[in-house]
């Protein structure tokens, strides 16, 4: 049998799967949240960071950010999602901008004596890390960077005795004098 006799459906060529930040401008009411978060777990998508926060306390506007992955149809998919939510006022991918800024804010506790003590403070120097607490046997610094540098501090103390972690998720703007 040929390939044109064939009962099989031609072979689909391979998608990319790529990471996108979507900053979600929407109104600030209960249940804004969750209707965002509803409709990326109704649909099987997931969000890998979000962070939200009101932006504009006179007009009751809340900024969302949310990083996701799928292929290019996914991600059109999630953003017409969004967009047809009735709280939501506008969706930009910053991600096809291409001159986003991300930054994300985490803190990390540190125990160990001695050795460790020393490594902890010298890597926090080099990181360009805060101190925020210190006691004779632990510390708590405040990292602010991309996420790839993020996880590069916390790879390195998780050998000296990483005891906590906390992260906030990434933060986005867009380069320029344009807003959302």
């Amino acid at each position: 049998m040929n390939a044109m006799n064939t009962h099989y459906p031609e072979p689909t060529k391979f998608e990319t799967v790529n990471r996108h930040t979507l900053a979600v401008i929407a109104d600030n009411e209960p249940g804004v949240l969750a209707r965002i978060a509803g409709m990326f777990s109704g649909r099987g998508y997931n969000i890998e960071s979000l962070t939200v926060s009101e932006t504009e306390e006179a007009r009751h506007i809340s900024r969302f950010t949310i990083v996701t992955t799928g292929t290019d149809v996914v991600i059109e998919q999630i953003k017409a999602q969004l967009n047809r939510l009735v709280p939501v006022h506008r969706v930009v991918d910053l991600t096809l901008q291409g001159r986003a800024l991300e930054r994300e804010l985490c803190l990390v506790k540190v125990a160990g004596t001695g050795d460790h003590r020393s490594e902890a403070l010298t890597l926090a120097a080099a990181f360009g890390a805060r101190t925020l607490d210190a006691t004779l046997s632990s510390f708590v610094f405040e990292l602010t960077g991309t996420t790839e540098e993020v996880d590069r501090f916390i790879r390195l103390l998780s050998v000296i005795g990483l005891v906590e972690i906390s992260r906030t998720g990434i933060a986005a703007m867009e380069r320029g004098a344009e807003a959302l």
